[in-house]
């Protein structure tokens, strides 16, 4: 679900193109060259609405979700949702 709005999304590409090398566990993503400029306002709107935790590595940057088990459906599906909600900011 979270890959597909990353695919979807005009603002987001994930970071590891091939599905088949795509982390179920951990979904890593950065802002298309054209928005990279967002980054940070993305962050803080995402934090703004709960999501936390969700940056990237200090070397590589972007954005990580991690979906171990314990996670709720509803938390990828609000992540997708703040996703949605800053795409239609930009």
């Amino acid at each position: 679900m979270l890959y597909e709005e990353i695919e979807r999304n005009k603002l987001f590409v994930p970071t590891v193109p091939d599905p088949q090398d795509r982390s179920r566990m951990n979904v890593t993503f950065v802002l298309a060259d054209e928005y990279k400029d967002l980054e940070n306002e993305f962050l803080e709107f995402a934090q703004s609405r709960g999501m936390i935790g969700i940056k990237g590595h200090r070397s590589v940057g972007g954005f990580r979700a991690s979906l171990y088990n314990a996670l709720p459906l509803e938390s990828v599906r609000a992540l997708i949702e703040v996703m949605r909600e800053f795409e239609k900011k930009h």
